[in-house]
């Protein structure tokens, strides 16, 4: 096996600090880059003064970035949130980047506002419903995910990945759109939250009809009401006051949970702007995949490739008719495991079909508005996406929907989204 480098490093190394105008500035110096004396582990010294930040390592040779995919095998003061004083990362250059010689590498030790995180989060929960905190951790994209990033099942059941999605202006809904500005960047979550994703924070108090044993864990969860996702799940009963007169959540709920062991705020369901926003993620077109309006809106090939519905898996022809598949289904019928489909420009996957997202708002007319937040009341929430049951023509980007609060159903489940306080 090619050796890292010829001799130890002591590289010269690039410090940098990521943060907004509005905010405090970390500092970071003294930054060292050491090889293990005839081993291709490599260690990183810094200082971390000012305040506590983020901290996210990158390597360069020759003065260009390696790719994110080959810096993941890290341990120490990095990923994470990290208080001030003398700090160290370790980083397995011999797993990580096994093919690479170079004479000389240089470190970039790189410090984010804890007010202005790096694009993506993702919150363990490996410790299940009995845990006392679930740890966060911090990547600069999905490929710097470790394990081989969005496509290993542990960010389908054991760990919520989230990639954050900037704040603009767009316009929201069919026909005659609304033009609404969201000001406030929010972390959404690149699957819709599964069933092990769930049982893991959770524990037994739901059960989810698709029962396979082999893909249960990997679907997206549904029969949850929206009273089970952020209020009071033991009743199924509203708390008083809740959105939009407040943002609280339940503490027993999966929001209130999750709210308590990460230690941050902000977590719940989109708004219906939130969710629109992010499902287009820049385009204006009938589905997010930019190609138009198709021509058969019961079923078409763009669908196919977007996301589970009726027509491509999640029904059954019996001859006659279209009928729902066995509870005990694989997920080749009823939900698909999610990320089955492709995502969106902006890494978000399933948000077209499989199953419908709930959302914070009350039904209501759409508004032109900035940060809206729907209608003060009403009988019904919004829900979203479109569903496996449903026809291509359903789970079109602005379609909308709505149930009681209380409803729970086998094609309803939601997505994760984290608002970013400025």
């Amino acid at each position: 096996m090619k050796r890292m480098i010829n001799r130890a490093v002591l590289a010269a190394v690039a410090v940098s600090m990521i943060v907004g105008a509005a905010y405090a500035v970390p500092v970071v110096s003294n930054v060292v880059m050491t090889q293990r004396l005839g081993t291709r582990i490599v260690d990183i010294t810094y200082n971390l003064a000012d305040e506590a930040a983020i901290v996210t390592l990158g390597i360069e040779t020759n003065g260009v970035a390696i790719p994110d995919s080959a810096v993941t095998r890290l341990t120490g003061d990095v990923c994470k949130k990290v208080e001030m004083g003398s700090r160290s990362i370790t980083w397995n250059a011999g797993v990580d980047w096994p093919e690479n010689l170079t004479v000389v590498a240089k470190a970039k030790v790189t410090a984010w506002s804890v007010d202005a995180p790096p694009q993506v989060m993702v919150i363990d929960l490996t410790g299940g419903a009995s845990a006392d905190n679930y740890p966060v951790y911090y990547y600069v994209s999905t490929a710097a995910l470790p394990d081989g990033g969005v496509s290993n099942s542990i960010y389908k059941n054991s760990h919520l990945v989230m990639n954050k999605v900037a704040a603009g202006t767009f316009s929201m809904g069919e026909g005659t759109p609304v033009t609404v500005k969201l000001t406030q960047d929010f972390y959404a979550g690149v699957f819709q939250v599964t069933q092990g994703q769930w049982a893991n924070v959770m524990g037994g108090t739901r059960v989810a009809s698709f029962t396979d044993v082999s893909s249960k864990p990997f679907r997206p969860m549904e029969m949850v009401s929206y009273h089970d996702i952020r209020e009071n799940p033991a009743t199924n009963k509203p708390i008083d006051p809740n959105w939009p007169q407040s943002n609280e959540a339940g503490p027993d709920s999966f929001m209130g949970k999750l709210r308590t062991k990460s230690g941050l705020s902000g977590f719940d369901l989109p708004t219906d702007a939130q969710w629109e926003y992010a499902c287009r993620a820049g385009t204006t077109t009938y589905y997010n995949d930019k190609l138009g309006t198709p021509a058969n809106t019961t079923s078409n090939a763009q669908m196919d490739v977007l996301g589970r519905y009726e027509r491509n898996g999640g029904r059954e022809w019996s001859g006659t008719e279209w009928v729902n598949p066995a509870v005990d289904c694989d997920a080749s019928k009823g939900t698909a495991i999610v990320g089955s489909y492709a995502p969106n420009d902006w890494g978000l996957y399933d948000m077209h079909g499989n199953v419908y997202e709930w959302c914070l708002d009350w039904k209501g007319t759409l508004v032109a508005d900035t940060d809206p937040k729907g209608a003060e009341s009403d009988s019904d929430r919004v829900v979203r996406g479109g569903r496996w049951s449903d026809a291509a023509s359903n789970c079109h980007s602005a379609s909308r929907s709505s149930y009681s609060p209380l409803t729970r159903r086998n094609n309803l489940g939601f997505r994760l989204v984290r608002t970013i306080a400025r």
